[in-house]
């Protein structure tokens, strides 16, 4: 007899997390943008990796809305890049 489990987790809450995180995200650059450390990069730089990481588990397990996705995904990746270069050259100023 095999046993099926179901799982933890659902694409509900993986979008849920997937919102937080990228929203948290986009705070914490600015947080880095206007008091630049090795700390604040280092936590947008694995808030960037994270987003990245669910929306791509997103778009593997569902791809029916890829194209408006990946372009929503392709800005925020943009804005959050070059809040990064900012506060990367406002620390090396410091």
């Amino acid at each position: 007899m095999v046993r099926i489990y179901p799982k933890p987790y659902n694409e509900f809450m993986i979008l849920l997390a997937h919102i937080i995180i990228a929203l948290v995200s986009l705070g914490s650059t600015t947080y880095a943008f206007f008091h630049p450390t090795r700390l604040t990069l280092r936590i947008s730089y694995l808030l960037v990796a994270l987003t990245v990481a669910t929306g791509t588990y997103l778009i593997l397990m569902s791809p029916a809305h890829m194209l408006q996705t990946c372009t929503t995904g392709l800005v925020y990746l943009g804005v959050v890049t070059l809040g990064i270069l900012a506060a990367r050259q406002r620390l090396a100023r410091v």
